[in-house]
C-alpha cells in the first residue's frame, strides 16, 4: 500500500506540474482603461484531478506509516 501511495503521489505532482503549466498558457489578456486584463480559459478539470490524485497518495503514505 506504501508503493501505490508514493505512485499516485508522483503521478499526482507530475499531473499538477504538467497541466498546471497548460492552464496557466491558456489566457488571453486585453486591456479596458488602460488596465490589463488576463482572463484564463483553461480547462482546470485536469488540475483538479491531479490535485486530488496527489492528496491520495499522500494520505496512503501518512495512514500507512502511522500504523
Amino acid at each position: 500500500m506504501k508503493q501505490v501511495g508514493v505512485i499516485l503521489l508522483i503521478i499526482g505532482i507530475i499531473g499538477l506540474a504538467y497541466f498546471g503549466y497548460e492552464a496557466f498558457q491558456e489566457s488571453e489578456s486585453f486591456e479596458i482603461l488602460g488596465a490589463d486584463i488576463a482572463v484564463s480559459t483553461a480547462n482546470w478539470t485536469p488540475v483538479i484531478v491531479s490535485g486530488g490524485v496527489a492528496l491520495v497518495g499522500l494520505i496512503m503514505l501518512v495512514v500507512r506509516s502511522r500504523k
